[in-house]
């Protein structure tokens, strides 16, 4: 297993990746997850961070500095290789990045039907602080919201 930051030669395998990851999310919206030009406006205020499988990318975690917290999303795995800790791999580096930049806390956001989601951050520490409207410009397929979670990285 190879974790390392992302360059730009890696935007079109991010994509498909996370586009994958993201089906599940098919009964919601229509389309996929993401396109090129989303990450690569991405790439203008955060980074991603990849774990690569036998030369191919396994995961991807999106992490943004903002202020002295941090802001994680798009956390995605490679259907095949889930459940196998890739997932928490990325969680403990994106950890790691927020703490090396000074960030006292991480932030996320999660959709509200992908009800799977808040027990999978709760074990990593996460707590909910709120929610937040879903954005009008998205087309969803049934009414839903924003959950935020939030964890402190002051020990």
């Amino acid at each position: 297993m190879n974790l390392r930051q992302a360059n730009s030669a890696d935007i079109p395998a991010i994509v498909a990746l996370i586009n994958q990851a993201f089906r599940v999310e098919r009964f919601l919206f229509d389309g996929d997850r993401i396109d090129e030009p989303q990450v690569r406006a991405l790439f203008d205020v955060g980074k991603f961070l990849l774990v690569e499988m036998e030369g191919r990318l396994a995961g991807v975690v999106y992490v943004e500095l903002r202020g002295k917290g941090g802001y994680l999303g798009l956390l995605s795995v490679d259907p095949s290789h889930q459940r196998g800790g890739i997932g928490g791999e990325l969680m403990n580096a994106a950890e790691e990045f927020f703490r090396a930049n000074g960030c006292s806390r991480v932030d996320l956001q999660l959709v509200s039907l992908r009800t799977e989601l808040p027990p999978y951050y709760r074990k990593f520490g996460f707590v909910e602080c709120g929610i937040a409207p879903f954005p009008s410009e998205v087309k969803a397929k049934q009414p839903c919201h924003f959950i935020l979670m939030s964890k402190s990285l002051e020990q």
